[in-house]
């Protein structure tokens, strides 16, 4: 790896990247983040006016940027969003499984409904879509890069809210990334996880404050040494790092962005 400039250490240039939940939160962050490193963007999430706005603001930033419909629990989804985005800018180099969804409830009480639906879309959609993509990588023989969106709950359990297959979720996760890092490191493919403490997004905003629901931010507030939640830029930051060529050697890491909360 070169290092005349820091566009040789960090830049995306002529990458494609695919971003799972792009249309709200830090989906949108992480997208506008390859973007601003370089690499074109193809989006996927349910809500297409909402991708197609973000596409819009990713091709003002001189992007190419493809806005694809689909729910990544469905499998006929996740197949051609991945072949319009490589139809439509050529073959994935940097995917980013950030979809994500948690369902409140104490244990003894969650139904298998809710149970199923949050595996579905935060483990086994992130197996699926890797597979599809991984295996791809692994035959153009190029190498690429996994990011996956896991959280400082796939390390530990909640005392804030009650969100056990949340949880359960995100340690497999993390279960995934290791070992996919160990299977596909001879491709050349890297595959990591970010562990995001509290950002404000959609899946904990209360409407009715339009914020964290103030009892929670403050329990939050007060378990992590920086005090304060996640800013902006902070969780695309740590994804650039890893898509970049500067995280090379790195793989089957979980890198915290979380305010030292896990170093209590």
């Amino acid at each position: 790896m070169t290092t005349e400039s820091l566009r040789d250490v960090f830049g995306l240039q002529g990458k494609v990247a695919l971003v799972t939940g792009a249309s709200s939160g830090l989906g949108v962050e992480i997208a506008e983040g390859l973007a601003i490193a370089g690499a074109d963007v193809g989006l996927l999430a349910r809500r297409k006016d909402k991708l197609e706005q973000v596409a819009v603001r990713l091709r003002e930033r001189g992007a190419r940027a493809l806005a694809v419909q689909g729910d990544v629990t469905v499998d006929a989804d996740l197949e051609r969003a991945v072949d319009e985005v490589e139809r439509g800018l050529g073959p994935i180099d940097i995917l980013v499984n950030n979809a994500g969804a948690g369902e409140l409830g104490r244990a003894e009480k969650l139904t298998r409904a809710q149970w199923d639906r949050v595996l579905a879309v935060n483990l086994t959609a992130v197996f699926r879509l890797s597979q599809r993509v991984g295996g791809a990588m692994i035959e153009r023989g190029r190498g690429g890069r996994i990011v996956n969106l896991s959280s400082i709950m796939g390390q530990l359990g909640s005392g804030i809210y009650p969100t056990v297959a949340y949880n359960v979720s995100k340690h497999g996760v993390n279960g995934l990334t290791r070992q996919l890092a160990v299977e596909w490191a001879p491709h050349k493919i890297t595959v990591n996880a970010i562990a995001p403490a509290w950002f404000p997004t959609e899946i904990n905003i209360d409407p009715r404050f339009g914020d964290v629901h103030p009892k929670y931010k403050e329990r939050m507030i007060a378990r992590t040494p920086m005090g304060r939640l996640g800013a902006p830029g902070e969780v695309m930051a740590a994804v650039i790092y890893l898509a970049s060529p500067a995280a090379s050697y790195v793989t089957g890491t979980i890198l915290p962005v979380d305010g030292g909360w896990l170093a209590w």
